[in-house]
């Protein structure tokens, strides 16, 4: 039985139904392929799912798998994706005449669950799925239940965290801009300044049912030492999560095609700075990782 609130659970429910592009479901089914028995749920989120189109962009997904032992073959890369989950890959496919680009992500549907409760300290998980996600298909009933399960407890864990920060008076709104720019603040992110609210407003109404779903006094003011506590784990979430960011770079390079293009193609899109690669940069991205972070951070690609 469930132990979300039932509006919350409900809300779900309705957003992991919703429109399915086919141009997205295109290049999702090219990856569940690769992938075979492996894979028991597929999702969609990100910028072409806020945004309804692949029109210069790259489609994010999730595959969740059964086990590690299934989806991989070699132990190096089944203990990296154990250990440092994701794992992230790259694939293309055509639709009507063109291409459509995805990169997909793959995490077992267990360790998902764990890494978007409040078991997990960092919110690379959970900051991602508290937001609007599309179950683009599943194995069976179950396996869709327990996912729509996992994306109620990303949003809750999300307001739980950050919900400590919050001043007396707030709202919805100010909880969620709060919550957004803590998370990009434990990674290295090269979002615009304003995209916190940019989110936020993308979906509002959504994330204030959210809110008052699992709130049972909007606005309520939170005792001093519970913000002190609150800051005290934000400010050490910041410290894991660079370290985290990097490893998980270097980790992405060895499965995601022309990892370093892809990596400034972001950091372009993102921040509107310009890094061009030289031929070396691309044929090693380890080893010319440094010395490009360095470049894109004197540049404000990143923070």
């Amino acid at each position: 039985m469930s132990d979300l609130p039932e509006r919350l659970l409900r809300l779900i429910m309705e957003e992991s139904a919703g429109p399915r592009p086919p141009a997205m479901v295109a290049v999702a089914e090219a990856a569940r392929r690769r992938h075979g028995n492996a894979i028991v749920a597929v999702l969609l989120y990100g910028s072409c799912l806020r945004e309804q189109g692949v029109a210069g962009k790259i489609v994010d997904l999730y595959l969740l798998a059964d086990h590690y032992a299934k989806l991989h073959h070699s132990p190096i890369p089944r203990a990296l994706n154990r250990l440092l989950p994701p794992n992230v890959y790259y694939v293309e496919e055509g639709f009507e005449g063109g291409r459509v680009a995805a990169k997909y992500a793959i995490v077992t549907l267990d360790q998902f669950e764990r890494l978007v409760s409040r078991r997990t300290l960092h919110p690379y998980f959970w900051a991602r799925f508290a937001q609007p996600t599309v179950i683009l298909w599943t194995a069976n009933d179950a396996a869709r239940r327990r996912v729509q399960q996992a994306l109620g407890a990303a949003i809750r864990t999300m307001v739980h965290e950050a919900l400590p920060l919050m001043p007396a008076g707030w709202s919805p709104e100010t909880l969620w801009r709060r919550a957004f720019a803590e998370t990009y603040r434990t990674e290295l992110r090269a979002e615009r300044s304003d995209q916190a609210g940019r989110l936020y407003s993308a979906f509002a109404a959504r994330y204030d049912r959210a809110t008052e779903a699992l709130c049972q006094s909007v606005g309520a003011a939170v005792p001093a030492a519970a913000r002190k506590r609150a800051s005290r784990r934000w400010r050490q979430r910041r410290v894991l999560g660079k370290l985290l960011s990097v490893l998980r770079l270097l980790k992405a390079s060895f499965t995601f095609e022309d990892g370093a293009t892809y990596l400034a193609w972001k950091i372009r899109r993102h921040s509107g700075v310009e890094v061009e690669l030289t031929p070396w940069q691309r044929r090693h991205p380890i080893l010319a990782s440094s010395v490009l972070a360095w470049r894109l951070y004197r540049a404000g690609g990143f923070r």
